[in-house]
């Protein structure tokens, strides 16, 4: 018995009406949802911080997701995981005609464009041969925010909606940070306004983002712990001092700050002011 062969015996028996567990009996596709989308995020957050040990634990427990909704899938009568595994494995024989047919290609963004297509000629299959309402259709709402505004952008791009160059979308972004600092003066304060507007800017700067290779989410993900890095060195220090962030003038806090910016850079004096 091979090790997937007992992970699907143990997902089995897990789910037996009488001799199982009664949590997981009680679950269904939408319930585990929420697991799914944690599971994911592990996995992403044991690769960011290389720990190859958790990333073998964590793409376990993304495994186990995809046994559990093939279980769910056979006791429905729907699907099973050899339906799932035969599935995905003939899409990617199909989307690399250039490994596994006569078709050649020598650049990963010729790949990148026939990948595309076949993806794009799926879809209307899908639809019964007709071409789609829109070239935005079947981008899911549940995606994270920052990563389905790179694909809606990315589709617009596909069919001419882009910029030539770089410098009008770095226009754009200082053009939309003029407008939440506009909605920012005004009196009475237009909270509603900042909030639309700086969700322009954010459309924008994701832009950029593709424009120049860079995925959004990861790069946000990686600021995020730069940022709590340096946040947390601000509080070492403070501590060496017997003080506490909240105990402190921001003026204090951002010299201890620009600190913990510059011993991480190993510099020998703090950099500009810039939070960043």
């Amino acid at each position: 018995m091979t090790a997937l062969d007992e992970l699907l015996g143990v997902m089995t028996r897990l789910r037996d009406p009488e001799r199982g567990c009664p949590w997981d009996g009680q679950q269904d596709f939408r319930s585990i949802v929420p697991h799914t989308l944690e599971e994911a995020y592990e996995v992403a957050d044991a690769i960011e911080r290389g720990d190859r040990a958790a990333m073998r634990d964590e793409l376990g427990d993304l495994l186990f997701q995809v046994v559990f909704y093939a279980q769910m899938g056979r006791e429905e009568g729907a699907f099973d995981f050899e339906s799932i595994a035969r599935g995905v494995t003939d899409k990617l024989i199909r989307r690399h005609p250039h490994v596994f047919g006569a078709h050649q290609e020598t650049t990963a963004a010729g790949q990148r464009a026939t990948w595309e297509a076949i993806k794009a000629e799926e879809r209307r299959n899908a639809r019964g041969g007709t071409q789609p309402d829109s070239a935005l259709d079947d981008i899911p709402l549940a995606l994270p925010a920052l990563t389905r505004s790179r694909k809606l952008q990315s589709r617009a791009a596909r069919v001419g909606f882009d910029w030539p160059d770089d410098a009008p979308v770095v226009e754009k972004i200082r053009e939309e940070l003029a407008e939440v600092e506009a909605a920012m003066a005004m009196t009475p304060a237009d909270d509603a306004g900042v909030a639309e507007e700086i969700g322009d800017l954010l459309l924008a700067c994701v832009n950029l983002a593709r424009r120049r290779g860079v995925d959004p989410e990861q790069a946000l993900r990686a600021g995020n712990a730069k940022f709590e890095r340096r946040f947390r060195g601000l509080e070492a220090i403070l501590r060496e001092t017997g003080q506490r962030p909240e105990d402190v003038d921001f003026d204090t806090l951002e010299a201890a700050y620009q600190r913990a910016k510059a011993a991480e850079a190993g510099d020998d004096a703090a950099e500009p002011t810039d939070n960043g």
